[in-house]
């Protein structure tokens, strides 16, 4: 027998299926259809959500403007005889050490308790108003120091015993707003509301030379957190399930 009869009578034994098989081409289209299509489905899915938060983000932007401009309002008069700011991530900033504490020392100086007697009750009275109240997450009260300590004080060392201290001064001011008669029917709402926080010399400010402000870094701020970052967090946590 003929090699080309072995080789006929062997293909047609064995024929090769070629009508079964999909072109390459064919199937990565096919895959890439399939991909478009889940994407598509999955941005319709959290087309709601992603309202949410853009909404979110506009609600949390008007608000805090508008705190901003009450705050600004009800203190423009006072901050410059305070040595004090405002600033626009309604943060409050009380910058004269020398009118705040003593050096090395927590208790509140005569000078600081009048200020605050003055400023926390109208303070309060924003935050704690129902234009606000609902919106905001936490009231801050943050001690900062310098990096020294004392001339042969190691850096550690120094920044250990700052972070006492300025501990102790954060609970200094916490203890003498909270129990200001003025603020005793907002009293619950700061209990859940209000912290102390020493922070030592880890948020430290610098002159335009880059060096370190020992002066302006001693000081007190009081900053206001809303709950927008967490309701948002909540909507990214419900997109991702």
């Amino acid at each position: 027998m003929s090699f080309d009869k072995i080789l006929s009578k062997k293909n047609k034994s064995n024929p090769v299926k070629e009508d079964y098989w999909i072109p390459l081409s064919d199937l990565m289209t096919g895959l890439m259809m399939i991909f478009m299509l889940i994407a598509i489905s999955y941005m319709i899915k959290n087309e709601d959500e992603t309202k949410k938060i853009k909404n979110m983000a506009i609600i949390y932007d008007e608000m805090r403007m508008q705190l901003y401009d009450e705050l600004n309002m009800e203190f423009k008069q006072d901050l410059i005889k305070w040595d004090a700011q405002l600033d626009k991530n309604l943060m409050i900033r009380f910058k004269n050490p020398n009118v705040l504490f003593d050096t090395g020392q927590a208790g509140l100086k005569p000078k600081f308790t009048e200020i605050l007697d003055d400023f926390f009750p109208r303070y309060i009275k924003i935050l704690s108003s129902k234009k606000y109240k609902d919106s905001i997450e936490e009231v801050r009260i943050e001690g900062h120091t310098s990096s020294v300590w004392s001339v042969n004080t190691p850096e550690n060392q120094a920044y250990f015993l700052n972070m006492e201290l300025s501990q102790s001064r954060t609970r200094s001011v916490l203890q003498h707003v909270l129990l200001l008669p003025k603020i005793e029917k907002q009293q619950q709402w700061l209990k859940e509301h209000l912290t102390a926080n020493g922070l030592s010399s880890s948020k430290i400010l610098y002159d335009l030379n880059g060096q370190e402000n020992k002066e302006g870094s001693q000081r007190v701020e009081f900053i206001v957190r809303t709950n927008a970052d967490a309701r948002i967090s909540d909507i990214l946590k419900t997109v991702q399930k």
